[in-house]
């Protein structure tokens, strides 16, 4: 069997078994969600402002750009995990926080004076942000990572970085609640780096686990 019978072939089982693979799918990002919930409870918890911070459209800015990701990331890992599937609309989908935050950055170097840019980029939590997101993202990784074993992805280290951004996506929504750097400018930094460790743990690890 050639390589174009292959795919074929795997692309006919994938659809034949499509309901069992979104339920699995589903499954694993109930249980990510969970575990995040688990080890952030456990761990950090809300900050102690969280009442009046809630008030303020920056803090919400976070929770919006974190959840845009976990939600386009989930749909893209979701195609990029059965072969056969167009996967460039669900690629494309992966820019929509990208642009969010990247107005939220442009308003905020507008409304800000020059001279302090810098220190709200560097923040007062950036080792915290860096470790605490990647600590809350490895459980939900692992689980991504099974679950695309579970699939057949054309290109695994491409689902595997598009699962460690699931992952960051679902962290970065749990830390926002405990982080009291709201800036877009320290978000775009710091967020960012986190999510992106997790995304290269996930691209290493699935080109291993996940290869057919």
């Amino acid at each position: 069997m050639d390589t174009s019978e292959l795919i074929k072939t795997l692309a006919s089982h994938s659809k034949g078994t499509a309901r069992p693979l979104s339920t699995v799918w589903l499954w694993a990002a109930g249980m990510s969600i969970a575990i995040a919930a688990l080890v952030f409870f456990t761990v950090l918890g809300l900050r102690s402002d969280i009442t009046s911070a809630l008030e303020t459209p920056r803090f919400l800015h976070k929770f919006l750009v974190a959840a845009v990701l976990a939600v386009s990331a989930f749909v893209c890992v979701r195609t990029l995990s059965r072969p056969g599937e167009n996967r460039r609309n669900a690629i494309l989908s992966l820019a929509i926080a990208p642009a969010l935050l990247a107005m939220a950055v442009a308003a905020e170097l507008f409304a800000l004076p020059s001279d302090a840019w810098a220190a709200t980029m560097i923040g007062r939590n950036s080792v915290v942000c860096l470790t605490y997101i990647t600590i809350i993202g490895l459980g939900p990784l692992a689980v991504f990572l099974w679950t695309l074993r579970y699939s057949a992805p054309m290109n695994p280290a491409l689902a595997g970085s598009v699962a460690g951004l699931l992952a960051g996506g679902i962290a970065a929504s749990f830390y926002a609640a405990h982080c009291t750097d709201d800036s877009p400018l320290f978000v775009a930094m710091w967020y960012t780096i986190a999510i992106a460790i997790l995304a290269t743990l996930g691209a290493a690890a699935a080109s291993r686990l996940a290869r057919w």
